[in-house]
């Protein structure tokens, strides 16, 4: 993993939640850590890590994830274990 997706991760896991967090960022983190995105329908995207889904949708107009997403995906990586 590289340092990029370590800032990120941390992002993802800093108190309080951050909302200045790209979703593009989001999306390399899962990349690195082995998993998968693919595009659904519209904005929808779906993030699999682990053999384990994740519903998202692409923020927009802007390209920052909305505090509750950040807060969804913190709470997907801990039950999959996964720490900064």
């Amino acid at each position: 993993m590289k340092g990029k997706h370590r800032k990120t991760l941390a992002a993802i896991f800093a108190e309080p939640t951050r909302a200045n967090i790209k979703f593009s960022d989001i999306e390399s983190l899962i990349k690195a850590l082995g998993g998968d995105v693919r595009e659904g329908n519209g904005s929808r995207v779906v993030l699999e890590l682990f053999a384990s889904r994740q519903y998202a949708h692409r923020p927009h107009p802007g390209k920052e994830a909305k505090r509750y997403m950040v807060e969804k995906i913190r709470n997907w990586l801990t039950e999959l274990e996964v720490r900064p």
